[in-house]
This record gives structure tokens, C-alpha cells and sequence, in this order.
């Protein structure tokens, strides 16, 4: 997606990216997943890389767990991601045949049902488990998806990034052009994934989340609202063992009812409910859900320390 001009440094992460890739493919799977668990533990527990806002935000979404519950689940953090990074870089360029061999899913008969509607498909997900291999074993089953990305700095990681999900299946839509290009991917009757569960840095729309108001995109509602399409959450946990195999739970969205021509109210009540059930599986799994993230950075204007606009992102 990105057109600009490879510089030197972004060649040599490229290299770097190419040559750690083709080791951990060669090398038995159970000795990649253990480095990357390593490398994991060593940022988290070690170097401490981003642990005081992963301390933060556990004590902020479980107050009533013990310090203890939190350091331990803080503790296996980086090395689930440490995991999952390697799982991404031994799976590139995989088959469609060894996605599905990875993945189990769960109501993915719903999903079908609702795609010969011919309205298209929202999937909502969160960073939670492996939301590219959500994306892929969702796509290698025959489902034509767009997945919404933000552009990577490097062109060349990023290229190779959405190769890879090409050979998948997956069709990239750039954050910048969502608002056009997943109302028109909609109506032609394809899925749509989108992650959006992170801070919105500049908005006025705070939905509750883990008991906290947070600057949430609004997005998924307003595609969902203009074009009538079903909503499903999609949620792809790692299993347990040390070969990467994951879990994909499909679920529809149920919206509670309100006043009709309440634009604003669906949109929260939508919102709320993706939440309150992305909520909910995190809750299964703490570990594997992506705390290194400042969720709660903006703040409603209201509480004083909201400095920035307040106009609200699509996506």
C-alpha cells in the first residue's frame, strides 16, 4: 500500500526481517516457539519494555484481582506476542491448506448463512490471540475478506506484510480509505475485518471499557448503520502447546433495540455490545490480549486533561 522509496535502513530491516524468517522456518517448530517465548520474556520481565503500561492498564481493567493474579498474567504478556511474532514470520507465504490446519472454528455455519444474504459481512475483533490468523483462517475457508490496515513505515515490510495476506485470500483497505472503500466492499457482499479496540487520540466518543470510559473509534457502527450489514465478532485464541494452532469463535452481534432514527444511540449501543463481548473473551485469556497499548491515553474533555480536538476518526 505504501509508495514510498525504500531508504537504505528500511533495506536492511528488510534483510534482517527475510534472513530471521527463513531461520525459524528451517528450524523445528517447538525451538522457534521457545525463542520467540524467550525473546518475549526477556522484553517483558527483563528489559521491562513497555511493563509499566501493561502494569497500568491491568490494574485499571482487573482492580479486584490480586497484585499477584496481575504480575503473573503481566509476566506471560511479551512472551505470548514474543510467540505470536514468530508464528507470523514461520506462516509467511502459507497455504490456504495450512491455515485451515491450524484453526478450528466455531460458528462458522452462521457466517456462511449470513454472507448468501448478499449484504456483506462486518467482523469485528480485537488484538486478542492472533487477529491475523483470525483474518487468515477466516479467508482460507472461501470467505472474501478486506482487512483494514494502517501502513507500515517500511514499504518493504509492508508490501511483504500484505503479500502475505494476498496469497491468503485477503484484500487490504488502508485506514485512510476505509470510510470509502468498506461501504463499497460491503456492498458488493464481502467481509470486512476490522480491529478496533485501540484509543482513538482524537474523538468525542467514549464508550465503557473493563468499567472505564475510552476514546473508541466509531466506525464499525456507521458502516454497519448505512449499509444494513449483519456484524459478527471474530475471536481467534491460541491453543494450548507449543505448536501454534488456534481457536476462531464466530458469534453474531446482537444490538439492543432502541428509538428508531437514534443514529447516536445505535452507534453506542453497538459499540458498547462489540465491547462488553470483546470484554468478556479477554477475560478467558488476559495473556494474550495486546496490554502494551495505552487504551485509556485520551480522556473525555470533561476530565480535564483532553488537549487534543475533538473530531472523530472513521476507523
Amino acid at each position: 500500500m505504501s509508495s514510498a522509496t525504500p531508504t537504505l535502513a528500511h533495506r536492511l530491516q528488510d534483510g534482517t526481517v527475510a534472513a530471521v524468517a527463513f531461520l525459524l522456518r528451517i528450524v523445528p517448530e517447538v525451538v522457534a516457539q521457545g525463542l520467540g517465548w524467550g525473546l518475549g520474556w526477556l522484553a517483558g520481565s527483563v528489559l521491562r519494555v513497555r511493563r509499566r503500561v501493561v502494569d497500568e492498564n491491568l490494574a485499571r481493567a482487573f482492580p479486584r484481582e490480586s497484585k499477584r493474579w496481575r504480575r503473573r498474567v503481566a509476566a506471560r504478556v511479551f512472551p505470548h506476542i514474543g510467540r505470536e511474532a514468530v508464528t507470523l514470520l514461520r506462516l509467511a507465504g502459507a497455504s490456504p491448506a495450512d491455515i485451515r490446519s491450524r484453526t478450528q472454528v466455531q460458528g462458522f455455519d452462521a457466517v456462511e448463512e449470513a454472507l448468501a444474504q448478499g449484504k456483506g459481512i462486518l467482523f469485528l475483533t480485537g488484538h486478542l490471540g492472533n487477529w491475523e490468523i483470525g483474518g487468515g483462517g477466516t479467508s482460507a475457508r472461501g470467505i472474501p475478506l478486506d482487512v483494514v490496515a494502517r501502513t507500515q513505515r517500511n514499504p518493504l515490510i509492508d508490501a511483504r506484510l500484505n503479500a502475505s495476506r494476498a496469497q491468503l485470500g485477503m484484500e487490504v483497505i488502508d485506514r485512510k480509505e476505509a470510510p470509502r472503500k468498506v461501504l463499497r466492499a460491503l456492498r458488493k457482499g464481502r467481509g470486512v475485518a476490522l480491529v478496533a479496540d485501540q484509543n482513538v487520540r482524537r474523538g468525542d466518543f467514549f464508550v465503557e471499557f473493563f468499567g472505564t470510559p475510552a476514546s473508541t473509534a466509531r466506525g464499525p457502527a456507521l458502516f454497519a448503520r448505512r449499509t444494513g450489514a449483519p456484524v459478527f465478532l471474530a475471536f481467534p485464541l491460541r491453543l494450548p502447546g507449543w505448536r501454534a494452532r488456534y481457536r476462531i469463535r464466530f458469534q453474531p452481534l446482537r444490538v439492543p433495540r432502541g428509538p428508531e432514527g437514534d443514529d447516536e444511540g445505535f452507534d453506542r449501543r453497538l459499540t458498547r455490545a462489540y465491547l462488553a463481548e470483546l470484554e468478556a473473551e479477554i477475560r478467558k485469556a488476559p495473556e494474550q490480549y495486546f496490554w502494551p497499548h495505552k487504551r485509556w491515553k485520551t480522556r473525555p474533555s470533561r476530565e480535564g486533561d483532553n488537549e487534543e480536538p475533538t473530531a472523530s476518526e472513521p476507523v
